[in-house]
């Protein structure tokens, strides 16, 4: 079994939460997503201020056993890098399009037990609620670490949205089945935009308010840009390729 251990330092994870092992099957993990998404609380918690942003990232050869996981905590004012933590650990779910929550997670877990502060919000490199099952990774970790959390996916898992602005900031809804899923938002003028969608104590219009906060001047917010250095950096120090 694949339990992942409680973390030290006070950042005690959610276990109440997350009653179940990371080594499933597919089948076995389809039911616990069902199952978590109603735990999901998809609105930002009262009078939510972040001082702080997380960006948590994993890197990994598709189908390998072994990953590198980062979390990076910047201060939400001037985005200047307060903390960061990174871990390389085993996956223990193989690689299955939709089910990467299961793969990445407990390596997130190494990494955030590493972290001195705690973020206000923690930004995953992926999807929340635009999610065939409507439990992203972005849902399963902010369940996990007990925290609000976004998901800012680079590509469309699912749904489709209308035409969209070229000037920083235009938004389109992305819906699925009927659903408001996410957002498409255009992050730099002209730019391919990014996917945002609620994971965990959060509602749309706040998650693209922080994601567009913490994406001054880059098409991906600073969150995901230094939590891609971080883990890029521990695949050179263990002599492997970096990734993208």
């Amino acid at each position: 079994m694949t339990d992942v251990p409680p973390p030290p330092g006070g950042l005690a994870l959610d276990a109440d939460a997350l009653p179940h092992r990371w080594d499933l099957s597919v089948a076995e993990a389809r039911e616990v997503q069902l199952r978590l998404r109603e735990r999901l609380v998809l609105r930002a918690p009262d009078g939510f201020a972040p001082r702080t942003f997380g960006g948590a990232d994993v890197s990994m050869e598709k189908f390998a056993k072994q990953g590198y996981a980062g979390i990076v905590v910047l201060d939400a004012a001037t985005l200047a890098t307060v903390d960061q933590s990174g871990a390389a650990a085993d996956l223990p779910m193989p690689y299955v399009p939709g089910y990467l929550s299961f793969r990445e997670l407990p390596a997130l877990a190494a990494a955030w037990a590493g972290l001195r502060t705690r973020p206000d919000v923690l930004l995953f490199d992926g999807q929340g609620i635009a999610h065939p099952r409507r439990f992203g990774v972005a849902c399963h970790g902010g369940l996990l670490f007990g925290v609000p959390s976004i998901g800012v996916a680079k590509s469309i898992l699912v749904g489709t949205h209308g035409p969209l602005g070229h000037e920083r900031g235009a938004t389109a809804e992305l819906v699925d089945r009927g659903e408001t899923v996410g957002m498409a938002v255009r992050t730099r003028a002209g730019v391919t935009p990014v996917y945002v969608s609620p994971g965990h104590r959060m509602d749309l219009a706040t998650a693209v308010a922080v994601v567009l906060a913490a994406a001054p001047t880059f098409r991906e917010p600073e969150t995901t840009r230094r939590s891609h250095r971080l883990v890029n950096d521990l695949r050179r120090a263990a002599g492997a390729a970096p990734d993208g």
